[in-house]
């Protein structure tokens, strides 16, 4: 899953940027609202972590831009708490709202229930035959046995179980699962894919030649 942050203390940018990538997460950062406002249309991201206070932009105005044109659910940072500035955020259309100071595991599973939300997945456990996902443990198992995945191969698995039935391109992958800083040219893609059918079974990721892949 590929996330924005957009915040402008570095510190603060850097530590949540840091955990999410150890999560597995395809992390890009903006310092300001304009950086920020560039980026979200610029991808389609999973999630878009915005912080209010922002230089150059608001994370209000950022957020009303955002919502002409995508659906991306928008969670967002405030250091304020007052019930007017929640309102208005979740009413501007945000989807989430988090005060800080923040722990970092809730800001972790806020992003994993606006995925899963956003992918029509009540729960957080999918099952596909023998296999079960655990969306908040990050865990793979087949017949009860865990998967020793990568977290980029785990990723992948994710994915593509949130859009169960569905063909997914390549593009598709690379936009979700890489960030700004990888080189999608490369054969990553094909290494995890592979890798994937090695751990879990040849036939549980299929290929539809020309079009992507799919898990039924």
């Amino acid at each position: 899953m590929r996330l924005l942050v957009v915040e402008d203390e570095l510190d603060l940018s850097r530590i949540v940027s840091t955990s999410l990538r150890e999560e597995g997460y395809a992390v890009d950062v903006a310092e300001d609202g304009e950086e920020g406002l560039y980026k979200a249309k610029s991808w389609d991201y999973d999630v878009i972590v915005l912080d209010v206070m922002l230089p150059k932009r608001s994370g209000w105005s950022v957020l009303a831009e955002v919502r002409k044109l995508k659906p991306t659910p928008v969670l967002m940072l405030t250091a304020r708490d007052a019930v007017e500035d929640r309102v208005k955020g979740l009413d501007g259309g945000a989807d989430d709202y988090l005060v800080k100071p923040f722990e970092l595991k809730e800001l972790k599973a806020r992003i994993r229930a606006l995925i899963r939300r956003s992918a029509g997945q009540a729960s957080s456990v999918i099952e596909i035959g023998d296999v079960t996902i655990d969306t908040a443990g990050k865990t793979v198992t087949r017949d009860e046995v865990t998967i020793d995945l990568t977290a980029r191969e785990y990723s992948i698995v994710e994915f593509l179980a949130l859009h169960l039935g569905k063909v997914v391109s390549r593009s598709t992958l690379y936009d979700h699962l890489f960030d700004e800083d990888d080189d999608s040219l490369s054969n990553l893609l094909d290494v995890h894919i592979s890798n994937i059918r090695r751990k879990i079974g040849k036939d549980f990721i299929t290929t539809r030649r020309g079009q992507g892949y799919q898990l039924e």
